[in-house]
């Protein structure tokens, strides 16, 4: 399972540090946050889809190392992020 192209770019434009950002933290927290809400719904009624769960647990693994680089480097990003997302700490 994979992002349409429109919901990645839209995802990038409002999430971006400068206008060619593509691949700052912030951007790629907001894309996996929108996967890991898919592949969520996805495992909700397929319950048996292993392989979906494993791929779902790498997300939620990069996304943690992700929000653990923001929190030590730039806290208040952090904050920012954690609010857009309703992550918890």
């Amino acid at each position: 399972m994979s992002l349409k192209r429109t919901v990645k770019k839209n995802l990038i434009s409002k999430h971006r540090v400068h206008t060619k950002d593509t691949g700052s933290p912030q951007v790629q927290i907001a894309i996996l946050t929108k996967e890991i809400k898919m592949l969520t719904d996805h495992l909700q009624e397929h319950k048996k889809d292993h392989s979906a769960r494993r791929g779902l647990l790498g997300k939620v693994a990069q996304r943690r190392k992700l929000l653990t680089y923001l929190r030590m480097n730039k806290p208040e990003q952090y904050q920012k992020v954690l609010e857009a997302h309703d992550l918890k700490k």
